[in-house]
C-alpha cells in the first residue's frame, strides 16, 4: 500500500484528550500526531469529509497555552483492531505559526523516539 503521508507522524507516550468545541463532547484521544494531522481514538465513529472545531488538552503549559484550538476535516473513519473503538484521521485546517510550535513541542516532548 502507497504510503500517502508527506510528513513523519509521531506516536504519544501518553494519549490526550480532544474535545468539540462546541459541543463539549469528548472526540477521543489522540494516538498520534503530525504537523499536518492527527489520529484519535474514539468509542464514537464520525463522518468524513466534515469540517470540525477542535480542541485538544494540553499535558503541561506549552508556550503559554493549556489547550490548543484548531478546526480539523476527518479524512478516515475506521474500526480499531479492537472493535469498541475506531481510528479517525483529520487533517488540520490553518494552523497558525503559533499553534504550529505547541504541535513541534508536543512531537518532540512526548514522542517515542525512532
Amino acid at each position: 500500500m502507497l504510503e500517502k503521508r508527506k510528513l513523519k507522524r509521531r506516536h504519544l507516550i501518553y494519549y490526550l484528550r480532544v474535545f468539540d468545541r462546541n459541543t463539549g463532547v469528548l472526540m477521543g484521544h489522540l494516538l498520534d500526531i503530525a504537523s499536518d494531522g492527527i489520529l484519535l481514538i474514539s468509542e464514537n465513529p464520525i463522518e468524513i469529509n466534515q469540517m470540525f472545531q477542535l480542541k485538544m488538552v494540553l499535558p503541561a503549559e506549552i508556550y503559554g497555552k493549556e489547550q490548543l484550538y484548531f478546526d480539523a476535516r476527518s479524512v478516515r473513519c475506521q474500526k480499531d483492531k479492537n472493535p469498541d473503538f475506531f481510528n479517525i484521521g483529520f487533517q488540520l485546517q490553518k494552523v497558525s505559526p503559533n499553534h504550529f510550535l505547541v504541535i513541534e513541542r508536543l512531537i518532540d516532548d512526548l514522542g517515542f523516539r525512532d
